[in-house]
């Protein structure tokens, strides 16, 4: 039987039905088709694309750790969206001018404030494969392979933090989305309901992330009480003070619910006693999660591993591969020590989801979080750990607290600096106190001063009412001679307001 033509010249004048002509869809093929590639086009993008990332990554040693740029991007202002497009290399300048070369620089070796991100080239090389073909990682049927990937790695973090088979999570956005389904799955398995909120009690420090307050909000229990527990002297939470709180609260009629310990603060890198507070909230049947986004993965490290004693205890625990693993921004974790809480908290299926085959031993991420529509985060954290294996990954750590260490050591030695404690991983707290007038405003305007300079970017905290410097060492291209400027600018500038 002989086919007909699909389109004619006679025929594509035709109506094909609700108001739709077969020549309106040839002409908006035609347009619509500027969306895909040709063969010259592909090269053309790719390798300029490459030659603007290496210009970058080469160079970036080289470059400001902050740069306090007129106009902070205004520009990207004057190049609206448009009904055409531009060449990619006005793009780039762009891109070059009022996004890459203003403000924080994170993968300088010499951004030593906040937490540090990675940005490893391999991450990166993951992230565009993994755009490229676009799986959909949500659910088992949608990408068996993707999920299996994601399921590997989350294994494998449980392993690194001592979490038992039977547990389970997720690779997120970040630390901040990770605690609110931390929070979340707390909530759905200890049976708390909005009206409980002004009786359930959540214990934290002055240190706990403020990302925990939010993510209660968010979950509903904004009125629930947050009892900050005292610190010691290494500010860290105390477990007799715990203990002692959370007897209080139940004899005057309260509902002790969560307790939030740290792996690593952000303010001062500290971490909690873990295995004590465990103890605690065991003895008191408290939900217990470590909000570890900046320090678990420390554990890769023997030095680390002693620190973050008894972290695998937890009823959960949140890590950021973006922070301590290198990875780029977007890529954080939670793992729950009964995965069926998860799935319990999470879970959900819509009619149109019938035809989708599960797995029960590989469960499908979208039930275990609040993401539906996934992106595959996991080929940016598995590509760099086949590439490169764990070794420089457990080096890099073991660096960054040598350095840390090194550091709270060296600004020991120069007059003025007064420090914290000796850090737990690679966080240092330090200041200067001037011969006169006020040490809190006199460090601050040290912080402005290095910022103007640009070379080096650290930031300033409060601990204990007192305005302190933070020496935070966490990107992967940080050693011993970034340290050593660090020291070297500290010392100038200290000097140099002393005598203004």
């Amino acid at each position: 039987m002989q086919s007909k033509a699909l389109a004619t010249p006679h025929s594509l004048n035709k109506s094909v039905g609700n108001g739709v002509r077969q020549d309106s869809i040839c002409e908006l093929e035609s347009r619509a088709r500027a969306l895909e590639l040709t063969g010259p086009q592909w090269e053309e993008l790719a390798s300029k694309v490459l030659a603007y990332a290496w210009a970058h990554v080469s160079t970036v040693r080289d470059q400001p750790a902050y740069n306090a740029k007129p106009g902070n991007g205004i520009n990207l202002l004057s190049s609206p969206i448009a009904e055409h497009g531009i060449s990619i290399d006005d793009a780039l300048d762009l891109l070059h001018d009022n996004v890459d070369t203003v403000s924080l620089n994170p993968g300088s070796p010499r951004f030593l404030g906040y937490i540090p991100a990675g940005g490893l080239v391999h991450s990166a090389f993951g992230d565009f494969l993994a755009a490229i073909a676009n799986r959909y990682a949500g659910i088992f049927f949608g990408s068996p392979g993707a999920v299996r990937m994601e399921n590997l790695l989350v294994r494998w973090m449980a392993e690194v933090a001592g979490f038992p088979a039977n547990s389970g999570g997720f690779l997120s956005a970040g630390g901040s989305t990770a605690n609110l389904s931390a929070i979340v799955t707390a909530r759905e398995a200890c049976h708390v309901l909005a009206d409980d909120a002004t009786k359930v009690v959540v214990y934290v420090t002055e240190h706990t992330h403020h990302c925990v307050d939010k993510g209660l909000r968010i979950a509903g229990l904004g009125h629930c009480r947050q009892h900050r527990i005292a610190v010691d002297d290494r500010a860290r939470m105390c477990p007799e003070n715990l203990d002692t709180r959370i007897r209080k609260d139940r004899e005057a009629g309260l509902r002790p619910w969560l307790l939030v310990a740290s792996a690593g603060t952000t303010n001062t890198g500290t971490v909690d006693p873990l295995r004590s507070l465990n103890e605690v909230a065991r003895a008191h049947n408290l939900w217990y999660h470590i909000d570890g986004a900046y320090g678990a993965f420390f554990a890769l490290c023997p030095e680390g591993e002693a620190v973050l004693d008894g972290m695998g205890l937890a009823d959960s625990l949140v890590l950021d591969p973006h922070k301590t693993l290198f990875l780029p921004y977007g890529t954080g974790a939670l793992l729950v020590r009964d995965r069926e809480l998860m799935a319990r908290a999470h879970g959900g299926m819509g009619a149109y989801m019938l035809d989708m085959e599960t797995d029960p031993t590989e469960p499908s991420p979208a039930y275990l979080s609040p993401e539906l529509t996934k992106h595959f985060r996991g080929l940016r954290m598995w590509l760099p750990l086949k590439l490169l294996g764990l070794a420089p990954f457990r080096a890099a750590l073991s660096e960054k607290i040598h350095l840390a260490r090194y550091f709270h050591s060296q600004i020991q030695q120069i007059r003025g600096f007064e420090v914290g404690p000796t850090p737990d991983l690679s966080i240092v707290t330090y200041r200067y106190v001037p011969s006169h007038g006020d040490a809190d405003a006199f460090n601050r305007r040290m912080v402005k001063e290095l910022q103007r300079d640009g070379r080096v970017f650290i930031t300033s905290t409060r601990v204990g009412g007192r305005t302190v410097l933070r020496m935070a060492v966490g990107c992967f291209r940080t050693h011993r001679e970034d340290i050593d400027l660090a020291l070297n600018l500290l010392e100038d500038k200290a000097r140099r307001l002393e005598n203004k």
